[in-house]
């Protein structure tokens, strides 16, 4: 089918489109069979439009995008239809006339940056590379010209930089290189491939901005691949939804939007959490759950007050330090240290979800790994179900945590890929010698089926499930011990959209029936909104603001959760040419020296249990 969109007409004519794209259809060999994963898909980019593929993981949409640049390996793929860059068929070129086309006409940014980029190499040196391949410059030039691209995307002191490593940029920064060096042979076509995917919301926030900015400056078009409803909303002119290699619906991002007709399309929609939407509402709400194959959405019963209000808290956390030792020179002597987490106090009762907020480097997650030990604090005290953590020796602490379990954010890297799912969900019981190795399975046998997989899949391995189901499985294992507080660390990040949703609305109905507290920590503003009954914000090591969800969403005071939230992407296409000018400047440093004094901090009451950091 043919997806081009009236972006195609202009001034009264039609446009010649910078890319047209007719009945691609990728497939790779799989045991000696080709198995088809793109299948037909047609569509236009014309000259300086942006055009989105969004879809969930596995849904054909970075394989169109590695299709068209042909990245994809010789001996296992096959590529058919035609990809028209002007007059030229980029699919029936020589390999090197299309080496010439990729970064000269068209070019490339990836997700990772730190994967893309040399780490032996000065940044300098690989985006002069770029330059030097493609035209016939001399390296004074080449150098001048890296120069002025670095400060075109806003990196500071851009000559003081050029012969920095990959490894001395922060990952927002990382990412303005990988740009930089897209830009440098002003390629009529910008291949953005879920460019800000690994970023924190604020990074995330200043790279839509750039985007957008240089596509003004420049004249080039913009083909953005995401899963991030949010993000499309903001860049794309067009939509194209992808869903199981076929593209299900296309058209102006306006009318995907507010008159999306395919059921898939409506279920991605619903699934995105909306800043704002909660208004003054005390308790966590589901999320809605749209069926991909009719468009119906399920109904979904309110989350019951289950706090604990009242009581002792479940975890009681009192001036948290834990900071990290530097040694240098020959002696290896302490010349600093990292403070990542300093003074933090909270408590958290039954039944009740706090959660910490801020961006990668902020001291949330060493806060979780803290007050269950899993790190050993630098100084406070840390009461967890009358367990005063600190003072623990190693039977103790293993008798703690019972009380106290995590759930990380890569399921994965958790799981042990030799183990069946089954024996991974029973390890925890037998090895605290809870009961036999029957009572073991029957345990991990319902406790699957709660967390909404079945019985049967206890023998598999986690190889042969997806990444969602994977998280449920890591959840059920947490349970096992029939912990009172779970520590979800990012728990939720690395999930599509509606998987994302599934995997919250089951968190929800754990703490609804087991009475469980969650200590959640994550960067993404909107979830937090949706799942929360109180939000603590974390910057540099200290909590800088803490109170109730509401209080915090709608009359945020400290100068850092206002950043925070400005720089959440809204599914709104109305918001599409606004830009936040938001600084660029690159998170402060928590190192400190030997004799650093760590200032006294003070904390002003805004309403009943929001506290604000005083400057």
């Amino acid at each position: 089918m043919l997806l081009s969109g009236n972006a195609m007409e202009q001034g009264g004519g039609s446009v010649t489109p910078v890319l047209s794209v007719r009945n691609l259809s990728t497939s790779f060999r799989v045991n000696d069979e080709w198995k088809t994963v793109v299948r037909n898909i047609s569509f236009d980019v014309a000259p300086r439009e942006t055009v989105a593929i969004v879809g969930e993981s596995g849904s054909g949409k970075s394989v169109t995008s590695l299709s068209i640049m042909r990245l994809l390996p010789k001996n296992s793929s096959r590529i058919e239809g035609q990809v028209l860059l002007g007059a030229r068929d980029l699919l029936s070129l020589p390999e090197e006339q299309m080496r010439r086309v990729r970064g000269n006409d068209i070019s490339m940014i990836f997700q990772e940056p730190m994967t893309s980029l040399n780490p032996i190499f000065p940044i300098g040196k690989q985006i002069a590379e770029a330059l030097t391949v493609h035209k016939d410059i001399s390296n004074a030039e080449a150098k001048a010209e890296v120069i002025r691209l670095l400060e075109k995307v806003r990196i500071p002191n851009a000559k003081s930089r050029f012969d920095e490593y990959p490894h001395q940029f922060s990952g927002g920064m990382r990412q303005r290189v990988m740009i930089a060096m897209a830009l440098a042979s002003r390629p009529k076509l910008l291949i953005a491939d879920e460019p800000t995917t690994a970023l924190d919301v604020t990074i995330q926030g200043q790279i839509l901005d750039l985007i957008k900015v240089l596509q003004e400056e420049e004249g080039m078009s913009v083909l953005f691949i995401t899963h991030d409803m949010g993000v499309v909303a903001e860049v794309a002119d067009r939509t194209i939804v992808m869903y199981r290699g076929d593209a299900v619906e296309t058209g102006e991002t306006s009318d995907i939007f507010h008159r999306g007709q395919h059921p898939y399309t409506r279920a991605l929609l619903s699934a995105v959490p909306r800043l704002g939407s909660m208004g003054e509402r005390r308790l966590p709400l589901r999320f809605p759950i749209v069926d991909v194959k009719t468009g119906e959405q399920q109904v979904l019963a309110d989350v019951q007050d289950t706090v604990g209000k009242g009581k002792t808290p479940i975890l009681d956390v009192k001036d948290l330090t834990t900071r990290f030792d530097i040694h240098s020179g020959l002696f290896g002597r302490k010349t600093g240290a990292v403070h990542a987490v300093e003074k933090v106090s909270f408590d958290l009762f039954e039944g009740e979800t706090l959660s910490l907020v801020g961006e990668s480097g902020c001291g949330k997650s060493t806060t979780g790994r803290s007050v269950t030990r899993l790190i050993t604090p630098t100084s406070g005290t840390v009461q967890v179900d009358g367990y005063d953590v600190m003072s623990l020796d190693q039977h103790a602490l293993r008798k703690m945590r019972r009380s106290i379990q995590m759930v990380f954010q890569d399921p994965f890297a958790s799981l042990n890929p030799r183990m069946s799912v089954g024996s991974a969900v029973m390890e925890p019981f037998i090895e605290h010698k809870l009961g036999s190795k029957a009572q073991a399975r029957e345990k991990a046998a319902a406790l699957l089926e709660k967390v909404g997989l079945s019985a049967d899949m206890m023998r598999r391995f986690p190889h042969e499930f997806s990444g969602g189901q994977r998280q449920r499985i890591a959840i059920a294992r947490a349970l096992m011990l029939d912990p009172k507080v779970i520590v979800a660390d990012e728990a939720v990040s690395a999930l599509d959209v509606s998987i994302k949703a599934q995997v919250c609305n089951l968190l929800l109905d754990l703490q609804q029936s087991l009475n469980l507290a969650f200590l959640f920590i994550s960067h993404d503003m909107a979830v937090v909104e949706r799942v929360s009954h109180r939000v603590a914000v974390m910057y540099l090591g200290e909590i800088v603001e803490i109170g109730p969800r509401a209080a915090v969403f709608e009359n945020p005071q400290h100068p850092y959760t206002q950043k925070l939230i400005s720089a959440v992407p809204v599914p709104d296409p109305s918001r599409r040419r606004i830009k936040r000018n938001m600084s660029t400047d690159e998170i402060k440093s928590p190192i400190r020296p030997v004799d650093y004094v760590v200032p006294k901090r003070e904390y002003r009451e805004i309403s009943a249990g929001h506290l604000v950091q005083v400057a």
